[in-house]
């Protein structure tokens, strides 16, 4: 699969536009992780447990998208977006999206 933040993707064309695809997942942050990234704000720079709750987030969601772009027939995926809201305090929803194609080389 291959997925770009562009319209088109270089040396292919897209042959069929199947439409939107998403994944998305929506993550807490645990009471104990809130006061182990306490502890690290208090000496300033990288808050390390927050970064790896974010990125496991993203990683969700992007599998998420490749899954749904798969069962929806695409080998690619164009214009593709990470979006992310905070639903409640401490409950954030993370979205991936963008558009499944069907693409062959030129």
């Amino acid at each position: 699969m291959i997925v770009a933040t562009t319209n088109d993707i270089a040396g292919h064309r897209v042959t069929r536009h199947l439409g939107v695809c998403r994944g998305i997942t929506v993550r807490s942050r645990s009471a104990l992780g809130n006061i182990g990234a306490g502890f690290q704000a208090l000496f300033g720079g990288n808050v390390s447990i927050y970064t790896e709750l974010a990125e496991r987030a993203r990683q969700e969601a992007f599998d998420l998208i490749i899954t749904h772009a798969r069962d929806a027939g695409a080998n690619a995926i164009t214009a593709m977006r990470y979006d992310a809201n905070e639903i409640a305090d401490g409950i954030t929803e993370v979205l991936a999206y963008g558009t499944a194609v069907v693409i062959e080389p030129e």
